[in-house]
């Protein structure tokens, strides 16, 4: 199980300790991939349901301010050697689908070819109208741009015409990706299931540390393997992602649970970190690597 951890990118860390400086400590401390999260824009009253709280509410002020995933994750990516660098998850359908894979490529060949994708729809429809962006087609923007990601990838995509953007001829898209970026779909619906399975690389996850369910991982990574058996993908290289929430102040239950997510086909978590005792760091790593072996 490979042991990844959220490098702060929104609230006053980025700030007091510097996000590149997070990033080489936590690299230091041993862990093997590290992510950022995503968001544009909040609005001042959410009227969104958020789907990871009981309630329905976002657990932070909307004036918290959010750095930009692809520019932390340069930030990220000069600090650091070795670590796997990723997104967890970008909101797909918010972004320029050609930009994005510029300003994805250009991270990868810089990197030395450590880029992974966590991507998603979204679940805020006040950002999305900030943004201009229908929400209700956000579903079909997200097939369509992850085919255009791709195709731009390739460096010399050939013509395309999509139900929301088309790349004409003779188009350059340069540099191209060190390697081939891996694409993990974010999400706990039967849709997302079958994206992650039949259109992407994998699937990203998330629970909470107080409430780890591996049997529903199970059913849910059987799910996604499914999905690519039917789409003539290999359901051995699915790759399983969990993002594991509140697990700085729940470590121990993370600990104990880590040998059950493993056999439950999970294949790597991100933790938070406990940036109060950053000399810690190290021995957090050692536990969580002891228990996931």
């Amino acid at each position: 199980m490979r042991i990844g951890a959220k490098v702060p990118n929104s609230g006053p860390l980025p700030v007091e300790r510097g996000i590149g400086a997070m990033a080489k400590d936590l690299e230091s401390a041993g862990f093997e991939s590290l992510w950022v999260s995503d968001h544009v824009v909040m609005p001042s009253v959410v009227t969104s349901w958020y789907p990871f709280a009981a309630d329905g509410k976002p657990d932070w002020p909307s004036t918290t301010p959010y750095f930009d995933a692809m520019i932390s994750l340069t930030a990220i990516a000069a600090a650091t050697e070795r670590a796997v660098i990723g997104t967890a998850v970008l909101v797909l359908p918010m972004r320029h689908p050609v930009i994005l894979a510029k300003e994805a490529a250009s991270i990868d060949v810089l990197s030395g070819g450590r880029l992974t994708l966590g991507i998603g729809v979204g679940w805020l429809g006040d950002e999305y109208d900030a943004l201009n962006v229908p929400f209700e087609t956000r579903g079909r923007r997200f097939v369509e741009w992850i085919e255009i990601l791709r195709r731009c990838w390739t460096g010399s995509p050939e013509s395309f015409e999509g139900e929301f953007y088309s790349i004409p001829s003779g188009v350059q898209c340069m540099p191209q990706p060190a390697h081939d970026i891996s694409l993990l779909v974010g999400g706990h619906s039967k849709t997302a299931f079958s994206r992650a399975g039949s259109i992407a690389n994998g699937w990203l996850a998330q629970q909470s540390a107080t409430e780890l369910d591996h049997q529903s991982l199970r059913d849910d990574i059987a799910h996604v393997r499914h999905a690519a058996e039917s789409s003539d993908h290999d359901p051995s290289l699915v790759w399983t992602t969990l993002r594991i929430v509140d697990s700085a102040a729940n470590l121990d239950a993370t600990v104990r649970a880590l040998p059950l997510l493993r056999e439950s086909g999970v294949d790597e978590i991100i933790v938070d970190a406990d940036w109060t005792q950053p000399t810690s760091l190290p021995d957090v790593y050692g536990v969580l690597r002891n228990a996931g072996e």
